[in-house]
């Protein structure tokens, strides 16, 4: 096992909503070690919330700046803290360091748990997205996904009734699906988590704590992202207009 001191976790927000960091970086602070520096960054260009396919897709340029900029300013890992964990294989790709997702995060936490776990979201946007990585991580028999019906953004207004219609959902995960734990499906969420797993009396997995501590896990371990196959090193190549910066400028493994 390496010996770790003062590593620099980077966690991610992928959309562009800078209050939200603020409850992520609160929360991965929360879970991290002593010895884990959590650096929480909201990117710099995309959506002000990810609710479906078309959100996810253009918030992917900014998570792969944020990551390439955090590994190059000294990063041991990164954090995506978003649940359609955005950009994700192609993160892997770009970097050297680990990268977790924490949907995939969130996912394996809860299966040390649980058998039965519903995934609550918020917006029905999200519903298929997040099924699709349910399968996609081989957890479809055991998993149910949920939405409150509220958008994303509702989470920073005190006004919604954002929180209510969570835990009404949660409700009926735990009556209707007979969930035996609750993950929930969105980063701005985090903060809810000790106090729902109170009130319910049931685990209540956030995942961008369970990222965070399986960072850390990674490197405890001396482990980082394998370089053969799908996540080798891309290949060195043009690109233009405004990806032009993306061009990849090591030479691809062999």
């Amino acid at each position: 096992m390496t010996a770790i001191s003062n590593q620099r976790i980077l966690v991610i927000n992928p959309n562009t909503t800078a209050s939200m960091t603020q409850t992520i970086a609160k929360a991965a602070r929360g879970a991290a070690a002593p010895s884990s520096d959590i650096c929480a960054v909201t990117s710099a260009m995309g959506p002000a919330s990810i609710e479906g396919y078309y959100d996810e897709v253009l918030a992917i340029p900014g998570v792969l700046t944020a990551i390439r900029d955090g590994e190059r300013d000294g990063a041991d890992a990164a954090v995506i803290a978003c649940f359609d964990d955005t950009g994700l294989d192609a993160a892997r790709t770009m970097a050297t360091i680990p990268v977790i997702g924490i949907c995939e995060a969130a996912l394996s936490l809860a299966s040390f748990v649980a058998r039965r776990i519903t995934v609550v979201t918020m917006s029905h946007l999200s519903i298929v997205p997040v099924e699709e990585l349910v399968h996609r991580y081989g957890m479809s028999s055991r998993v149910r996904v949920r939405a409150a019906g509220v958008p994303v953004l509702e989470l920073e207004n005190p006004a919604s009734n954002a929180v209510d219609r969570l835990r009404s959902e949660i409700s009926s995960a735990l009556g209707e699906d007979h969930a035996e734990a609750i993950v929930l499906g969105c980063a701005g969420m985090a903060d809810l988590a000790a106090s729902l797993q109170r009130e319910f009396r049931v685990p209540v997995i956030d995942g961008v704590g369970a990222a965070v501590k399986q960072a850390e896990a990674l490197l405890a371990l001396g482990l980082s992202t394998g370089k053969r196959g799908a996540y080798s090193t891309p290949a060195r190549k043009p690109f233009t207009g405004l990806l032009s910066g993306f061009a990849h400028e090591a030479e691809p493994a062999q």
